[in-house]
């Protein structure tokens, strides 16, 4: 995190945060931190003046948001060189005030603008492939077949810079009237936290094979 004096501003007035503005960031390190735990997006984009909104997995390499499918997903076609707004959100904890007002959730999210661009270069389509699985699952990569050219021919990958984005950030208990606080309603946090259960094998696995014990032991905020 920057010093107080060094505080980044908005990139440009379309992601400065208006609401609850004290809750806005826009230094680059928590940027990266949010999209890196957060275990999905969601990508705007327009098709023939028609807006849409889908949930997609992304991954981040530097200052660069990944994003890949087949090569007719409609998604990416749409996506490339136009203008689109990337969104993610990771929830902390349920918020419970004393009144219906009150009621909210403590969350971290990423708002991106920008246009994407389509990756060519064999290398850095691979790379991006690998740090999706490695985001998901660390320390996989090792023991899975390698993608072949056909696999990696037939795949789509784009990129979006993280050059305009911010983050919106609410933290704390909830924010109560003075005269609620003597009511008798029980009020606080309930944090959450995305973590495996018991796993599930798939029918075709072969006998004697375990998961790696980071597999058992995953959890969302190990990412």
């Amino acid at each position: 995190m920057t010093s107080n004096d060094e505080v980044p501003g908005p990139a440009s007035p379309r992601v400065r945060v208006r609401r609850k503005a004290d809750r806005g960031s826009y230094d680059p390190a928590l940027v990266r931190q949010i999209l890196d735990e957060a275990l999905m997006c969601r990508v705007a984009f327009a098709d023939g003046g028609q807006p849409y909104v889908l949930p997609t997995l992304h991954t981040r390499v530097g200052d660069l948001l990944y994003f890949h499918g087949s090569q007719r997903n409609r998604m990416l076609e749409r996506m490339l060189g136009e203008p689109i707004c990337v969104e993610a959100t990771v929830v902390d904890s349920l918020v419970l005030g004393r009144s219906v007002m009150e009621n909210s959730m403590n969350y971290r999210s990423v708002v991106v603008l920008g246009a994407a661009h389509e990756v060519l270069e064999r290398q850095e389509k691979l790379e991006a492939m690998h740090a999706l699985v490695e985001r998901i699952a660390p320390g996989r990569i090792p023991e899975l077949r390698p993608l072949t050219d056909a696999e990696l021919n037939s795949t789509r990958v784009l990129a979006v810079p993280l050059t305009e984005c911010s983050a919106k950030v609410r933290t704390g208990p909830p924010m109560d009237r003075a005269g609620d606080y003597d009511l008798d309603v029980w009020a606080g946090e309930v944090p959450l936290r995305v973590s495996a259960t018991t796993l599930v094998p798939d029918p075709q696995l072969k006998p004697g094979i375990e998961p790696q014990p980071a597999l058992v032991e995953w959890r969302r905020d190990g990412l």
